[in-house]
């Protein structure tokens, strides 16, 4: 089985998990903070990785560190993940939580181009306009490029909708040099 089905497989367990406890937000929180140790912090992705440290030993100071920081179940989760040697995934497993966290509450991510920088006004107005294009909350990434000249391009997965300045301009200029419609 490759790592990203591995991974969504426990994503899915971790999901269940989180709604049972009500808290889906804060679960994927806790678990984004484990994650992001594992990838940043050398010690400890070194202390996981290491065959010479039993699970159990891994297990138990895993118990300790956690104990206080984080829900009983959340740290059983964990500790499975080590005894079942998946602690690596623990990044890939949030990565996946998010995308099924996201897919479950309706909500999709979108990367939205704009010339200038945009103010939370601006912001919120285009998540608005794209969920009602959409049909679902959207969570805009904005991005700032002057070459667009003004107007947004959205991209949401696969689909790109182009309403840049630039790109009316260039068709309009295609449609008096060529007559094109």
């Amino acid at each position: 089985m490759r790592d990203t089905t591995i991974a969504r497989n426990y994503a899915e367990t971790f999901l269940a998990l989180a709604q049972k406890a009500k808290d889906p937000a804060g679960w994927g929180k806790m678990l984004g903070d484990v994650a992001n140790a594992v990838r940043t912090d050398v010690t400890l992705r070194r202390f996981l990785e290491s065959p010479k440290v039993s699970a159990e030993q891994k297990n138990e100071i895993l118990g300790k560190a956690l104990q206080d920081r984080a829900p009983r179940l959340l740290v059983k989760f964990l500790q499975t993940l080590v005894r079942n040697r998946r602690q690596m995934l623990i990044p890939e497993i949030s990565t996946e939580y998010w995308a099924l966290l996201d897919e479950t509450e309706g909500r999709v991510h979108a990367e939205v181009t704009v010339a200038k920088p945009a103010d939370e006004d601006e912001t919120r107005a285009i998540a608005a306009a794209l969920k009602k294009a959409v049909g679902k909350e959207v969570v805009p990434h904005i991005r700032v490029n002057p070459d667009i000249l003004g107007g947004v391009v959205v991209k949401i997965g696969d689909t790109v909708m182009d309403g840049s300045v630039r790109r009316r301009l260039s068709t309009l200029r295609r449609r008096l040099l060529y007559g094109q419609s």
